[in-house]
């Protein structure tokens, strides 16, 4: 059983080329690890080496390491008294996929999404000199991530905070997609300056390690002469490199030279996504986040016949598309993960991808709706929290008619607390303006885009279409073959039973048909949550003793909320007993999605067990 600090002191003794045998053996543990649990595999495989020579200089059991998101992470937990426990990476009850304050001491900062870091760097820096304390901070930070407005935000604080804080930037010219932007297209000038790394070589090979200090001074004024104005320099961050990410020597003599420097630096880094496993470098995209796959051949485990929601969507903006010119798709950073690619070769006129922006998608959708086109956004669920404000302020204010495509919607699996969409439903139900739908099936989720998008100008404001991951056996062609628009605004009588209503809100509805047929229970299909289905509900509730709500979404300002204040409001309580299912008061952690499912008592036995209780008490009482 290997301690907390014991690979760091082994590290620390190694020989370069030890260094180098020891990164390999990790990137075998990560692949065999990833390939049976899903995870993010292109950027861990990216920052080997980094993490090898940054624990070489720091310590980060005594110096601040923050790391921005856990993309980048898997080496740090392995040295940091993870190596035993790693096998149980992103699985019930295992150690998490991302960095997490409650797993480990050394995980400085917890974070899921990207940008967070440097503000959180300048934080810690913060407590630190109010209690008379002194450490070295580092961060470390993807270049994709720099194009967050969190990040530019607090690049612009660190001189104004008098801050000394070390910022490595790891650049690959990725974030999940290829970056876009300004500053990607500065920090890609430096990574293909043929010029410039060619000089680098020919100075590098008259210098002795004594040098290093005088080469990066050279190396300065070979980016200036050759890119521009340093950007970082600008902002009065002195700017080191780039070197390669890869190179455990020069990385180990850079992070030497600043350690001790008295003014915040930048080191910029160019590594290669995927690196070392020739499946991911050619394809670092389809590797970022993965799925169970075969690490011989580099295929995925994928059910046979399977299509995500993620497809569906996309191939079906791409029919609609075909005949409608207003159509517009934005995402923000995620062209891959919503569908999106093939809309983006399609149309690339029409396709708008403003990096990891997702405060400004949502505002120059609400600009391109206002100016008479007909902007979709796809975006993650747990994305759109970042753009609250944009949504309430900038579309739901102005009536703009922003459609969101909320994928993710409801619990996503390993990737935990920070990547489920369970709060949508109760952040945009209080939103003026706002409608939100539940398909209840790919093909329902085919049918609302469609009627969306067709009836786009007796919209009132922005709607949301919120939608799983997970995947249906059925074709595409088949279900974005031939389009027909379906009316969201009403629910699905799937059975009609006696005594007890089961209101479920979207996909899991299908789960509950065994019981309701074994119960002899009505089950009602929920595909608009805003607005109710006013004369569906009043029928249920007329008609049944007991009403049983069911969401994939927090309790809390949730469906079920929306359904009480309707009984309620209408002195119907007398009448009719409720019972709301979904998610308490709490963070879910990771793990599978039928394990999730348990966890919180969506599953069907769970959603039995709970009904038969309440009649019981019901009827007791």
């Amino acid at each position: 059983m290997l301690g907390e600090r014991d690979l760091i002191e082994k590290i620390r003794k190694m020989n370069y080329s030890q260094l180098e045998e020891f990164a390999r053996e990790i990137r075998r543990y990560i692949i065999s690890v990833v390939s049976k649990n899903g995870g993010h595999l292109a950027s861990n495989l990216g920052t080997v080496e980094l993490t090898l020579a940054l624990y070489r200089v720091f310590d980060p059991f005594e110096d601040i390491i923050i790391w921005d998101t856990g993309h980048q992470t898997y080496t740090h937990k392995l040295l940091t008294g993870r190596w035993d426990v790693f096998p149980t990476l992103r699985t019930f009850g295992g150690i998490s996929g991302f960095t997490n304050i409650f797993e480990s001491p050394v995980d400085r900062f917890g974070a899921g999404h990207v940008g967070t870091s440097i503000a959180a760097a300048l934080g810690v820096e913060k407590a630190l000199s109010l209690q008379g304390l002194k450490k070295n901070i580092v961060v470390v930070i993807g270049d994709g991530a720099l194009t967050s407005g969190e990040a530019l935000e607090a690049l612009n604080q660190i001189r104004a905070q008098n801050s000394r804080i070390k910022i490595i930037v790891n650049s690959n010219g990725m974030s999940i997609s290829k970056n876009v932007g300004g500053l990607a297209l500065l920090l890609e000038s430096l990574r293909t300056s043929r010029v410039y790394n060619k000089l680098k070589e020919i100075i590098k090979q008259g210098l002795n390690d004594a040098a290093e200090l005088e080469l990066r001074k050279i190396r300065e004024v070979f980016k200036v002469a050759l890119v521009g104005e340093d950007f970082f320099e600008s902002l009065g961050l002195k700017h080191f490199g780039p070197i390669d990410g890869h190179d455990l020597h020069d990385l180990e003599q850079a992070l030497k030279g600043i350690k001790n420097y008295p003014y915040p630096t930048v080191l910029t880094v160019f590594t290669v996504k995927g690196k070392g496993y020739h499946f991911s470098e050619g394809n670092p995209t389809k590797f970022h986040g993965v799925d169970k796959f075969d690490p011989d051949s580099g295929t995925f485990e994928k059910p046979e016949g399977a299509v995500s929601y993620s497809e569906v969507f996309g191939n079906t903006l791409v029919e609609l598309a075909k005949k409608d010119s207003r159509i517009v798709a934005l995402t923000a950073a995620m062209p891959d993960g919503t569908g999106l690619n093939s809309f983006a070769k399609m149309f690339p006129e029409r396709f708008v991808d403003l990096g990891i922006t997702e405060q400004s998608v949502v505002t120059y959708a609400g600009a391109l709706a206002l100016y008479g086109m007909k902007p979709v956004v796809a975006i993650y669920s747990t994305f759109l929290q970042r753009a609250y404000d944009q949504v309430i302020h900038d579309v739901a204010l102005q009536k703009l008619k922003v459609i969101f495509a909320i994928d993710r919607a409801g619990l996503v699996g390993s990737d935990g607390p920070t990547h489920h969409g369970v709060f949508d439903i109760a952040f945009l139900r209080p939103i003026p303006n706002v409608e939100i739908f539940t398909p209840l099936d790919a093909g329902d989720l085919v049918g609302m885009l469609a009627y969306v998008l067709e009836n786009f100008e007796h919209l009132n404001g922005p709607v949301a279409i919120r939608y799983p991951r997970d995947v249906e056996f059925a074709k595409l062609e088949q279900l974005c073959g031939k389009i027909e628009p379906a009316e969201p605004h009403s629910w699905n009588l799937v059975r009609n039973g006696k005594n007890v209503a089961l209101l479920s809100v979207g996909t899991l509805t299908r789960l509950y048909t065994e019981i309701c047929a074994r119960n002899d229970w009505t089950l009602v299909g929920v595909r608009s949550v805003k607005p109710l289905d006013e004369d569906t509900l009043n029928k249920v509730v007329a008609s049944h003793e007991v009403i049983v709500t069911i969401e994939e979404g927090t309790l809390n300002g949730g469906f079920g909320d929306a359904v009480n204040s309707f009984i309620v409001n209408r002195a119907l309580a007398g009448k009719v007993r409720v019972l709301n299912i979904g998610i308490g008061d709490q963070f879910v952690p990771h793990g599978s999605r039928e394990e999730l499912l348990r966890y919180t008592g969506l599953d069907p036995t769970s959603v039995e067990r709970r009904v038969r209780d309440f009649l019981r008490v019901s009827c007791s009482s």
